[in-house]
Protein backbone atom coordinates (compact mmCIF):
# COMPACT_ATOMS: atom_id res chain seq x y z
CA UNK A 1 0.00 0.00 0.00
CA UNK A 2 1.44 3.22 -1.05
CA UNK A 3 2.10 6.02 1.98
CA UNK A 4 -0.75 8.04 2.48
CA UNK A 5 0.13 12.08 2.58
CA UNK A 6 -1.84 14.67 4.22
CA UNK A 7 -2.19 17.98 2.21
CA UNK A 8 -3.52 20.79 4.34
CA UNK A 9 -3.49 23.23 1.96
CA UNK A 10 -6.49 26.33 1.19
CA UNK A 11 -4.67 27.33 -2.27
CA UNK A 12 -6.16 24.78 -4.84
CA UNK A 13 -3.47 25.06 -7.32
CA UNK A 14 -1.07 24.63 -5.08
CA UNK A 15 -2.58 21.56 -3.14
CA UNK A 16 -2.83 20.04 -6.78
CA UNK A 17 0.38 20.74 -7.92
CA UNK A 18 1.79 18.84 -4.61
CA UNK A 19 -0.86 16.22 -4.87
CA UNK A 20 0.67 15.61 -8.82
CA UNK A 21 4.25 14.99 -7.98
CA UNK A 22 3.38 12.71 -4.77
CA UNK A 23 1.43 10.55 -6.93
CA UNK A 24 4.10 10.58 -9.33
CA UNK A 25 6.43 9.57 -6.74
CA UNK A 26 4.53 6.43 -5.67
CA UNK A 27 1.76 8.47 -3.00
CA UNK A 28 -1.14 8.87 -2.16
CA UNK A 29 -2.58 12.26 -1.25
CA UNK A 30 -5.84 13.53 0.58
CA UNK A 31 -6.41 17.12 0.19
CA UNK A 32 -7.59 19.31 2.83
CA UNK A 33 -8.42 22.71 2.57
CA UNK A 34 -9.14 23.32 6.64
CA UNK A 35 -7.38 22.24 9.24
CA UNK A 36 -11.00 21.47 10.57
CA UNK A 37 -11.68 18.83 7.62
CA UNK A 38 -8.63 17.37 8.02
CA UNK A 39 -9.02 16.91 12.13
CA UNK A 40 -12.42 15.48 11.00
CA UNK A 41 -11.49 12.54 8.62
CA UNK A 42 -8.62 12.22 11.28
CA UNK A 43 -11.43 11.50 13.94
CA UNK A 44 -13.05 8.95 11.75
CA UNK A 45 -10.78 7.25 9.78
CA UNK A 46 -7.02 6.15 9.41
CA UNK A 47 -4.10 8.02 10.12
CA UNK A 48 -1.36 9.22 7.47
CA UNK A 49 2.11 8.70 7.19
CA UNK A 50 2.69 11.88 6.73
CA UNK A 51 1.09 15.63 6.59
CA UNK A 52 2.20 18.30 4.49
CA UNK A 53 0.46 21.41 6.39
CA UNK A 54 0.31 25.04 5.51
CA UNK A 55 0.20 27.83 8.11
CA UNK A 56 -1.98 30.28 6.99
CA UNK A 57 -5.19 28.55 6.56
CA UNK A 58 -8.76 29.93 6.95
CA UNK A 59 -10.38 28.73 9.87
CA UNK A 60 -7.97 27.31 12.30
CA UNK A 61 -4.41 28.04 12.05
CA UNK A 62 -1.76 25.79 10.50
CA UNK A 63 0.01 26.32 14.06
CA UNK A 64 -3.55 25.24 15.81
CA UNK A 65 -3.42 22.14 13.96
CA UNK A 66 -0.08 21.33 14.67
CA UNK A 67 -0.57 21.47 18.28
CA UNK A 68 -3.76 19.28 18.61
CA UNK A 69 -2.98 16.99 16.20
CA UNK A 70 0.67 16.08 18.17
CA UNK A 71 -1.62 16.32 21.40
CA UNK A 72 -4.44 13.95 20.16
CA UNK A 73 -3.27 11.76 17.61
CA UNK A 74 -0.25 9.91 17.26
CA UNK A 75 2.56 12.05 18.29
CA UNK A 76 5.41 10.70 15.80
CA UNK A 77 3.86 11.16 12.38
CA UNK A 78 6.08 13.28 10.80
CA UNK A 79 4.84 17.06 9.55
CA UNK A 80 6.17 18.67 6.96
CA UNK A 81 4.95 22.44 7.00
CA UNK A 82 5.36 24.22 3.55
CA UNK A 83 4.70 28.18 4.09
CA UNK A 84 5.43 31.93 2.81
CA UNK A 85 5.98 32.20 6.08
CA UNK A 86 9.85 32.71 6.64
CA UNK A 87 10.61 34.55 9.74
CA UNK A 88 12.93 32.98 12.21
CA UNK A 89 10.19 33.37 14.97
CA UNK A 90 7.61 30.95 12.36
CA UNK A 91 10.11 28.58 11.54
CA UNK A 92 11.21 28.32 15.49
CA UNK A 93 7.89 28.06 16.63
CA UNK A 94 6.78 25.13 14.09
CA UNK A 95 9.56 23.11 15.01
CA UNK A 96 8.72 23.67 18.69
CA UNK A 97 5.05 22.55 18.16
CA UNK A 98 6.65 19.60 16.87
CA UNK A 99 7.11 19.91 13.06
CA UNK A 100 9.78 17.61 11.43
CA UNK A 101 10.72 20.11 8.57
CA UNK A 102 10.23 23.62 7.70
CA UNK A 103 9.88 24.15 3.96
CA UNK A 104 9.28 28.07 2.45
CA UNK A 105 7.22 28.78 -0.55
CA UNK A 106 8.05 28.98 -3.22
CA UNK A 107 9.65 25.30 -3.44
CA UNK A 108 11.15 23.20 -5.69
CA UNK A 109 7.77 20.12 -5.73
CA UNK A 110 10.39 17.75 -6.60
CA UNK A 111 12.71 18.63 -3.40
CA UNK A 112 9.34 18.61 -1.42
CA UNK A 113 8.73 14.86 -2.90
CA UNK A 114 12.47 14.45 -1.78
CA UNK A 115 12.12 15.90 1.91
CA UNK A 116 8.95 13.63 2.39
CA UNK A 117 10.29 10.29 0.80
CA UNK A 118 13.61 11.32 3.62
CA UNK A 119 11.33 11.78 6.67
CA UNK A 120 9.28 8.76 5.74
CA UNK A 121 12.36 6.52 5.58
CA UNK A 122 13.33 8.03 9.00
CA UNK A 123 10.14 7.14 10.23
CA UNK A 124 10.34 3.03 9.19
CA UNK A 125 13.59 3.09 11.06
CA UNK A 126 12.68 4.38 13.64
CA UNK A 127 9.85 2.17 14.10
CA UNK A 128 11.07 -1.18 13.16
CA UNK A 129 14.17 -0.21 16.13
CA UNK A 130 11.55 1.16 18.84
CA UNK A 131 7.68 -0.33 17.31
CA UNK A 132 6.01 -2.90 20.00
CA UNK A 133 3.85 -5.18 18.29
CA UNK A 134 1.56 -8.16 18.85
CA UNK A 135 1.84 -10.77 16.40
CA UNK A 136 -0.88 -13.64 15.63
CA UNK A 137 -1.18 -15.53 12.03
CA UNK A 138 -0.13 -13.14 9.34
CA UNK A 139 -0.86 -10.15 11.07
CA UNK A 140 0.72 -7.64 13.17
CA UNK A 141 -0.76 -4.91 15.22
CA UNK A 142 1.84 -1.80 16.11
CA UNK A 143 0.72 -0.50 19.52
CA UNK A 144 2.96 2.95 18.94
CA UNK A 145 1.53 3.32 15.71
CA UNK A 146 -2.03 2.12 16.03
CA UNK A 147 -1.95 0.37 12.52
CA UNK A 148 -2.98 -2.68 11.81
CA UNK A 149 -0.49 -5.05 9.06
CA UNK A 150 -0.91 -8.12 7.44
CA UNK A 151 2.71 -8.51 5.91
CA UNK A 152 4.02 -5.18 4.73
CA UNK A 153 0.47 -3.73 3.75
CA UNK A 154 -1.82 -1.78 5.97
CA UNK A 155 -5.07 -2.88 7.02
CA UNK A 156 -7.35 -0.19 6.96
CA UNK A 157 -9.26 0.07 9.82
CA UNK A 158 -11.18 2.66 11.81
CA UNK A 159 -10.08 4.29 15.02
CA UNK A 160 -13.04 2.31 16.78
CA UNK A 161 -12.08 -1.11 14.87
CA UNK A 162 -8.72 -0.54 16.19
CA UNK A 163 -9.25 0.40 19.33
CA UNK A 164 -11.21 -3.04 19.80
CA UNK A 165 -8.78 -5.32 18.55
CA UNK A 166 -6.08 -3.38 20.70
CA UNK A 167 -8.28 -3.99 24.09
CA UNK A 168 -8.88 -7.82 22.75
CA UNK A 169 -5.54 -8.55 22.20
CA UNK A 170 -4.46 -7.03 25.41
CA UNK A 171 -6.85 -8.71 27.90
CA UNK A 172 -5.95 -12.14 25.49
CA UNK A 173 -6.84 -15.54 27.03
CA UNK A 174 -9.54 -13.49 29.27
CA UNK A 175 -13.36 -13.87 28.90
CA UNK A 176 -14.80 -10.05 28.07
CA UNK A 177 -18.52 -9.37 28.73
CA UNK A 178 -19.66 -6.84 26.26
CA UNK A 179 -20.37 -4.79 28.73
CA UNK A 180 -16.28 -5.02 29.75
CA UNK A 181 -15.11 -4.46 26.36
CA UNK A 182 -17.67 -1.06 25.51
CA UNK A 183 -16.76 -0.11 29.02
CA UNK A 184 -12.56 -0.74 28.11
CA UNK A 185 -13.26 0.73 24.89
CA UNK A 186 -15.75 3.59 24.66
CA UNK A 187 -14.74 5.09 28.53
CA UNK A 188 -17.96 4.80 29.93
CA UNK A 189 -20.35 2.69 31.37
CA UNK A 190 -23.23 3.53 30.06
CA UNK A 191 -24.89 3.77 26.26
CA UNK A 192 -25.50 1.18 23.67
CA UNK A 193 -23.59 -2.35 23.89
CA UNK A 194 -25.15 -4.11 21.13
CA UNK A 195 -21.88 -1.78 18.98
CA UNK A 196 -19.38 -4.45 20.75
CA UNK A 197 -21.06 -6.77 18.12
CA UNK A 198 -21.39 -4.75 15.42
CA UNK A 199 -17.23 -3.84 15.50
CA UNK A 200 -16.46 -7.41 16.32
CA UNK A 201 -18.20 -8.36 13.32
CA UNK A 202 -16.50 -6.27 11.23
CA UNK A 203 -13.26 -7.20 12.80
CA UNK A 204 -13.79 -10.88 12.08
CA UNK A 205 -14.74 -9.65 8.14
CA UNK A 206 -11.60 -8.26 8.01
CA UNK A 207 -8.68 -10.62 10.01
CA UNK A 208 -10.67 -14.24 9.56
CA UNK A 209 -10.37 -16.18 7.09
CA UNK A 210 -13.69 -17.66 7.80
CA UNK A 211 -15.67 -15.41 10.30
CA UNK A 212 -18.68 -17.84 10.92
CA UNK A 213 -15.67 -20.22 12.25
CA UNK A 214 -13.28 -17.60 13.72
CA UNK A 215 -9.67 -18.23 14.46
CA UNK A 216 -8.55 -15.94 16.92
CA UNK A 217 -11.44 -13.83 18.31
CA UNK A 218 -13.69 -16.35 19.28
CA UNK A 219 -17.38 -16.49 21.17
CA UNK A 220 -17.79 -17.69 24.77
CA UNK A 221 -21.13 -18.09 24.84
CA UNK A 222 -23.22 -16.74 27.91
CA UNK A 223 -19.83 -15.12 28.86
CA UNK A 224 -18.77 -12.49 25.93
CA UNK A 225 -15.28 -13.00 23.24
CA UNK A 226 -12.20 -13.99 23.92
CA UNK A 227 -9.50 -13.26 21.82
CA UNK A 228 -7.32 -16.92 21.47
CA UNK A 229 -3.48 -16.06 23.75
CA UNK A 230 -2.16 -19.04 22.07
CA UNK A 231 -1.82 -17.16 19.01
CA UNK A 232 0.14 -14.12 19.86
CA UNK A 233 3.13 -13.25 19.86
CA UNK A 234 4.80 -9.79 22.03
CA UNK A 235 7.54 -8.07 19.91
CA UNK A 236 9.68 -5.23 21.47
CA UNK A 237 12.00 -3.97 19.28
CA UNK A 238 14.43 -6.98 17.92
CA UNK A 239 12.58 -8.70 20.84
CA UNK A 240 10.05 -11.15 21.07
CA UNK A 241 8.04 -13.23 23.52
CA UNK A 242 5.58 -16.18 22.76
CA UNK A 243 2.31 -15.89 24.92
Amino acid sequence: MNPLIFVIEDVPEMANLISLYLSNAKMSAEVFGTAEEALEKLRVGQLPDLVILDLNLPGMSGFAFLEKFRTDFKPTVPVVIVSARDADEDIIKGLGFGADEFVTKPFSPRVLVARVQANLQRQVVYEAAAEESVSFGEYTILLNSCVLKKGHAKVPLSTKEYAVLEYLVKNAGESLSPEKIYTGVWKSPFGDITAVAVYIQRLRKKIESDPSNPEFIKTIFGLGYCFDQEKITYNKGDSETRA
